[in-house]
Parts: structure tokens; C-alpha cells; sequence
């Protein structure tokens, strides 16, 4: 998968660490740019990470000639708060069907705490 350009994940900072069907890896700073206002994670930049790595996991599980891939449905329970550094989501796939997904994305700082754990439905839609 070629690096994305001109896209939220450029915007915030997220890089790729691990592209497999079965796991992404990614990584996302603690600044500025995913801050809320009181200097923390923004709750919305977790769910942002959790849902891009969901969602790149379906891409990777389905024919990309045919079809398409959408999140449905996303949940996160934040808890942990974090001022800085680096979070990383890891999303493996809970169940890979025809029509949806649904992955698994826990999201850990750099001393392995738990952060942020998420549950996110995607769906596979055909090309039109």
C-alpha cells in the first residue's frame, strides 16, 4: 500500500508500522496536533487512529478490483490519558465476512499502557 498523501493520517502525523491481513500497526505523536484543549490525547484522535488501522486492515482482506470498504460502527473506551509522546493501535481482525468485518484495536503508549481500546464494524461494498 502506497503512503497516503493529502489525507487526515499525513495531517496527524500516522505511519504505518506493520501492513499484514491479519495485524496493522500504527503510530500516532502526542502533540499539538491531536491534542484536545486542555493539552491531552483528544478522544476523537484515538478513534481516528483505531478506525484508519480497521480500516486498512479490511482493505487488505478483500478483492480491491471489486470492491470498497467503509466503516459502520466504531466504539472506544478511553483509559488513559496521555500529554505526550507516541501511541501505537494495533487492529487485528474478530471476525472477516463476505459483506462486514469487525476488527479489534487496542492502543498502547510507549511503556505498553493501555490507552484506548476500540471495536470497529467495517463494510464490504461492491464497486459500482
Amino acid at each position: 500500500m502506497d503512503k497516503p498523501q493529502n489525507t487526515l493520517m499525513k495531517a496527524l502525523g500516522i505511519e504505518i508500522i506493520t501492513l499484514k491481513p491479519e495485524l496493522v500497526e500504527m503510530t500516532m505523536p502526542v502533540d499539538d496536533r491531536t491534542h484536545q484543549p486542555a493539552g491531552y490525547l483528544h478522544g476523537g484522535a484515538s478513534v481516528l487512529l483505531a478506525e484508519t488501522a480497521a480500516s486498512i486492515g479490511a482493505y487488505l482482506n478483500i478483492d480491491q478490483a471489486s470492491f470498497n470498504v467503509f466503516g459502520m460502527e466504531i466504539n472506544a473506551n478511553h483509559v488513559k490519558s496521555k500529554k505526550s509522546g507516541v501511541v501505537t493501535a494495533k487492529a487485528t481482525p474478530l471476525h472477516i465476512g463476505k459483506t462486514t468485518m469487525v476488527w479489534n484495536i487496542n492502543i498502547h503508549d510507549e511503556k505498553n499502557d493501555l490507552i484506548c481500546i476500540s471495536r470497529c464494524t467495517i463494510g464490504v461494498v461492491p464497486k459500482r
